[in-house]
């Protein structure tokens, strides 16, 4: 399902063109680089079953402000600076469009984003005392490498441009900027910051992230239980300089909030489960719950099973911008895995005559499918599959690859009856995404932990599915650094 932002490519039916292409948007999803990050594990690792022992819900009898060592102690400089290369080309009825200055387009094939975005941050220590405070900041640099304008393509929602589509060839801004307060094992964060939640969560695929305005609570003074906070009403777009007021991923963009709430909880009861509950109030337009539930069983060694359940409730807030909404989206996974190698199975469904929806910018969709597409279409279903291998027992650790294929169908908006998303022509609708994937990450040496990503990715859509037919190659450098 596409994103409907002005940065993204259309699919040209006659002279009618609709906004379309969030498959070239986003990395690889949460739920690909969670695959991969697991099968990076040395294969050494997997010797052992998971404990399934259940522990009680206690007090913690540790205190992290207790063992804070002051601002300076624990202080620490460094970041990373990250190569973003990749090529879409469009086929079928699907065409990127290339703006001029006299504000009109004209359809092209090829999109390209050769990027270089770098981040330089700051993190203290806590002060020592009963109430620790520290303080964060980064700084967020993006260089232009592909500068011609036709193939831009109006910068596709990966590079900044200006308004005649031309690359702005180099810009910063502040990524973070925040105070801590601490007590015993309770901080909270005032101003632009970091949130991961599966109701507002950063977005980091791109050559830079996306940050939030706002204030936040993390508590975990119970020994299995954590609880989260929140209160934002700006968000730092990853290609944008400015601070703007919230929107979604889908519907109109003029749908525009200045008030995102979020409360959560996280009980742990053993190494094996995990339980999530999370609830967001975009003002004016949406109350999201979350539901998720994570469990692991086996020995790896052996055969391990991994199982995760996730569910989002979605409905209308307050003067309901986006008109009505009543969606109900679930997913079930299911990892089984011998040594080395690992297959994935999900399946995935949305109930409701509009798209499963999330805040833009973000990455806050814990669904089982979500690959490079979201496949969350009005009433969609998918099925998904995906093979990955660690190649450390072969003597090449660091190495893990992955092949993957997921087909959606019934995508149907006929019976959408609001005004905030632009689904009714889907009658019927379907898609195919397959890939493969290789991540090597470098294990010592002044370049450790610099990681290479390699995508090589197809979406085949059939004439009204949002994403469109496209075929991306994808090659991304991560190296970190620390000067602290």
């Amino acid at each position: 399902m596409s994103s409907k932002t002005s940065s993204t490519p259309r699919t040209a039916r006659g002279s009618d063109l609709q906004l379309v292409g969030r498959f070239i948007a986003l990395n690889a999803s949460k739920t690909v680089a969670t695959i991969l990050a697991t099968s990076l594990v040395s294969s050494a690792a997997f010797s052992a079953p998971v404990d399934q022992t259940f522990t009680t819900t206690h007090a913690k009898e540790d205190n992290a402000q207790a063992s804070a060592n002051g601002f300076t102690h624990d202080q620490k400089l460094g970041g990373t600076t990250r190569n973003f290369w990749a090529h879409v080309r469009s086929d079928r009825n699907t065409y990127f469009q290339i703006p001029n200055k006299q504000g009109e387009s004209k359809p092209t094939r090829l999109a390209a984003t050769w990027v270089q975005g770098t981040i330089l941050e700051y993190q203290s220590g806590f002060t020592q005392g009963a109430i620790g405070f520290a303080t964060q900041a980064a700084v967020y640099n993006q260089i232009a490498l592909e500068r011609d304008h036709d193939q831009l393509a109006g910068g596709v929602n990966r590079t900044l441009v200006n308004s005649d589509g031309d690359a702005v060839g180099q810009w910063s801004k502040l990524g973070l900027g925040n105070i801590q307060a601490r007590i015993s094992n309770t901080t909270l964060t005032i101003g632009r910051q970091n949130i991961y939640t599966p109701v507002l969560e950063v977005n980091a695929v791109l050559s830079l992230p996306s940050s939030f305005e706002g204030i936040s609570l993390h508590s975990e003074e119970l020994s299995n239980l954590s609880f989260d906070l929140g209160t934002f009403d700006r968000i730092s777009p990853y290609t944008q300089q400015s601070l703007r007021r919230f929107g979604t991923e889908y519907g109109n963009p003029q749908a525009t909030t200045g008030h995102v709430n979020i409360a959560g909880m996280t009980y742990t009861p053993s190494q094996a489960l995990k339980a999530e509950w999370f609830a967001s109030r975009v003002e004016d337009i949406w109350t999201q719950h979350f539901l998720g539930i994570n469990h692991a069983l086996g020995d790896p060694d052996k055969l391990s099973m991994s199982s995760s359940f996730s569910y989002y409730r979605t409905r209308e807030q307050g003067q309901a911008r986006l008109g009505h909404i009543d969606n109900d989206t679930y997913s079930l996974g299911l990892s089984l895995q011998h040594q080395n190698h690992t297959l994935n199975v999900g399946w995935q469904q949305v109930g409701g005559n509009e798209p499963f929806d999330y805040l833009g910018e973000t990455d806050a969709i814990h669904l089982a499918n979500t690959l490079v597409t979201d496949f969350n279409g009005p009433n969609e279903k998918s099925l998904a599959f995906s093979y990955s291998v660690n190649m450390a027992p072969y003597g090449i650790p660091g190495l893990s690859l992955m092949a993957y294929t997921a087909r959606g169908w019934g995508i149907d908006g006929t019976h959408y009856q609001g005004s905030g998303y632009d689904v009714r022509a889907m009658d019927g609708e379907k898609h195919t995404e397959s890939g493969f994937i290789a991540n090597y990450v470098i294990q010592s040496g002044p370049l450790r932990d610099t990681r290479f990503f390699f995508l090589y990715g197809t979406n085949r859509a059939s004439e009204n599915q949002a994403d469109g037919t496209m075929t991306e190659t994808r090659l991304v450098t991560t190296i970190p650094f620390d000067f602290l």
